[in-house]
């Protein structure tokens, strides 16, 4: 063993110090993998919940669970302990072991502007293995050269880390494209032949992720061409996985048939719902909020709690996506996965441990809780943009986009109050929102509480005392604000509203990563802790579905001005319940 350590000891001494760090990391991601795959039963893989299989004996690392070998031998041994490793050390992030990436769709917006940028990004932190394989899928007559250059120009001008040529280079070496359309035979059969060719030139070991970046239309196609070209087994002791992206179904009907579909060629537990909010550092930091600390969770109830407002606001309008957009909405497409995904996060009890199964069977209790209002005519409400100025601009009105049908009734803005029947949130109303054209970019959780319930200080100056409330600002300006009354310096008792503020970047060193850096890693790695499960997509369409089912029989969307905050029926929903909404 002191020999090995030794031979070890002198390997580290070459190179920068920057160099040791990424090597070691990579290696430590192709070993590791070498010990699961050596270890698991046939066809199966990491399992869905991130927990890879361990194999006999004693050899753990401190990030995964499997065994790992020492330098410079072969196979892992799975009596091995390593002496330099210890389990607590996180200085040694989790790695991908070996395994490659295939989009569908390569050629969009979103794989341009986030899927590459965020595999470069992965890479360049050494966070991928050597041998890592990218393989683009779509209607477009290149060759693997042009594809590469699309990569590099996206990750020039969309990646969040520095350019390094020699982690370009290594990435470029392992892409791939693939020319053809979803129902082309001869096109996936060239792509089960790269997916070999990978795997003997750049030892990914059959482990393979399929990222289905199209339209939902195109769901049921891929997958199913997936199958027919036995691209979905997986080699023995592999993995395959499929990551498909929102919206899942238009409505809990068709999201039931789509995932009888996939789930037809793919397990449950091998099937990454991408719900990008969820990646985001300031999202998961509300479980450590309320979990990790002892301060927030006696207060976090219908004890203390007043009303819950979860807001996702953008200042733009729909762009070039009118052929999506329409006839989608605003309620589809953001408050039935990501404000659902909030307020479930908000709203649970804690779960038995950090893990897949734990996280759904708490949130799953909550989306099984909530009720809608008795009256959807006086507790929701839509809208669309109006034309106005907003940012300098005169911007026209969502009917005058082109593309857009003058008579549709589409939400740009939808506002809904629900109510969880538990003991924790009896009576405490959730106020949902989102839209477009609206006064700034910003997506919160505001946690509103109620006030004392006797003030010694109401004879004196508290007009600007508003009620206490703990925000989670999701995006941007990441990080929370504590609001509370304090008194103004001065002789008389006056009391009025100031904040506590943390902001993830002054606290910590290091950036936030993109939340699709996170997913990613978390695909390859089979951790499925922050994708929605099938049963949550579900239950989100049965609160979703009586609403939309009520708006289409009732009238049209309200009128609000582009660059205000939405329709005065919103805040008269709030005033007939005596609340009002915040302005974020």
């Amino acid at each position: 063993m002191s020999e090995g350590i030794h031979r070890t000891a002198e390997q580290e001494t070459k190179g920068t110090k920057e160099d040791k760090e990424a090597r070691a990391a990579q290696e430590a991601a192709g070993v590791e993998q070498t010990g699961v795959s050596g270890t698991e039963p046939p066809g199966e893989g990491p399992t869905g919940d991130g927990d890879t299989a361990e194999p006999s004996g004693d050899g753990r690392t401190g990030d995964g669970g499997t065994a790992e070998a020492a330098p410079g031998t072969g196979p892992a041994d799975t009596d091995f302990i390593n002496p330099l490793r210890d389990a607590q050390d996180r200085r040694l992030p989790r790695i991908a072991g070996p395994s490659g990436l295939v989009i569908f769709g390569v050629t969009g917006d979103l794989s341009r502007k986030k899927l590459m940028p965020a595999v470069y990004d992965l890479a360049n932190r050494g966070l991928l293995p050597p041998g890592f394989s990218l393989v683009g899928f779509a209607r477009r007559d290149w060759e693997d050269q042009d594809f590469a250059q699309v990569v590099h120009d996206a990750v020039r001008e969309h990646a969040r880390t520095p350019f390094r040529e020699e982690v370009w280079q290594q990435l470029a070496e392992g892409m791939r494209f693939i020319p053809g359309d979803f129902d082309d035979d001869d096109a996936f059969e060239q792509l089960r032949s790269a997916v070999e060719e990978l795997d003997a030139s750049r030892g990914t070991s059959g482990n393979y992720a399929f990222y289905l970046s199209v339209p939902p239309k195109f769901f049921p196609k891929v997958v199913q061409q997936l199958k027919k070209h036995k691209l979905a087994d997986a080699p023995e002791g592999s993995w395959r996985r499929a990551v498909i992206e929102k919206p899942f179904g238009h409505d809990l009907r068709s999201a039931e048939e789509l995932n009888r579909i996939v789930h037809e060629v793919f397990d449950p537990e091998q099937v990454f719902r991408i719900d990008h909010y969820l990646g985001k550092e300031t999202v998961q930091n509300l479980l450590a909020l309320r979990f990790a600390n002892q301060m927030f969770e006696p207060i976090w109830n219908r004890s203390f709690v007043d009303h819950v407002q979860i807001t996702m606001a953008e200042d733009i309008g729909i762009g070039g996506r009118a052929g999506y957009y329409d006839g989608i909405g605003a309620a589809r497409d953001v408050i039935q996965n990501h404000l659902l995904q909030l307020m479930a996060l908000t709203a649970m009890e804690e779960p038995a441990a950090f893990d897949a199964p734990s996280l759904l069977t708490e949130k799953l209790k909550v989306l099984k809780a909530v009720r809608l209002p008795q009256d959807l005519g006086q507790g929701t409400v839509r809208g669309q943009y109006a034309a106005a100025w907003q940012g300098g601009a005169k911007v026209c009105g969502y009917l005058e986009e082109e593309g857009i049908d003058p008579s549709s009734t589409t939400d740009t803005y939808a506002a809904i109050r629900l109510q969880v029947d538990n003991r924790r949130w009896a009576g405490v109303p959730f106020y949902l929102r989102t839209g477009k054209r609206l006064g700034r970019r910003v997506t919160e959780i505001a946690v509103v509480f109620q006030r004392a319930p006797h003030s010694p200080f109401d004879s004196t100056a508290t007009e600007e005392l508003g009620a206490n409330a703990i925000v989670i600002r999701v995006q941007p300006d990441e990080g929370m604000t504590v609001r509370f009354g304090s008194k103004v310096p001065g002789t008389s008792m006056e009391i009025r509203d100031v904040t506590m503020d943390f902001a993830y970047g002054e606290s910590f060193t290091e950036s936030s990563p993109e939340a699709y850096e996170r997913l990613i890693l978390d695909v390859l790695l089979g951790d499925a802790n922050l994708f929605p499960r099938h049963q949550e997509v579900e239950e989100s369409w049965k609160i979703l579905d009586p609403i939309e089912q009520y708006w289409a029989t009732h009238g049209r969307p309200a009128q609000y001005a582009a660059g205000s905050w939405g329709p005065a029926e919103a805040d008269e929903m709030l005033a007939r319940d005596g609340r009002s909404w915040r302005r974020p």
